[in-house]
């Protein structure tokens, strides 16, 4: 069974940076992709970086300030998240697409970036 743990998130100031990373674990058969999803106060959960297939995409907001990242050798997906601005703050999802296994989603990391 497929298990995504997510670790990192919390508070910080406007400018600072956070790195948010997501285990897998458990029987792990090839990926399709990878990404992180970002749902705001009131907000639809919407994507912000993803990677697979030797492509990675940002959402616009996000260019420059975060980076994704997968490390297949420790089984891990991170998200650098630099130059944090209070519209960055929500909860933070990893989601993973196994080629056989479907969809899987982390548990949800709260980000709070303070003015």
């Amino acid at each position: 069974q497929v298990q995504l743990v997510q670790s990192g998130g919390g508070l910080v100031q406007a400018g600072g940076s956070l790195r948010l990373s997501c285990t897998i674990s458990g029987t792990i058969s090839r990926l399709n992709g990878v990404a992180w999803y970002r749902q705001g106060p009131g907000k639809q959960r919407d994507m912000v970086a993803s990677t697979g297939g030797g492509t990675t995409n940002y959402e616009n907001s996000v260019k420059g300030r975060f980076t994704i990242t997968l490390d297949l050798t420790k089984n891990t997906v991170s998200l650098q998240m630099n130059s944090l601005k209070p519209e960055d703050t929500g909860v933070y999802y990893c989601k993973v697409d196994f080629r056989l296994l479907g969809a899987y989603w982390g548990q949800g990391t709260q980000v709070t970036v303070s003015a």
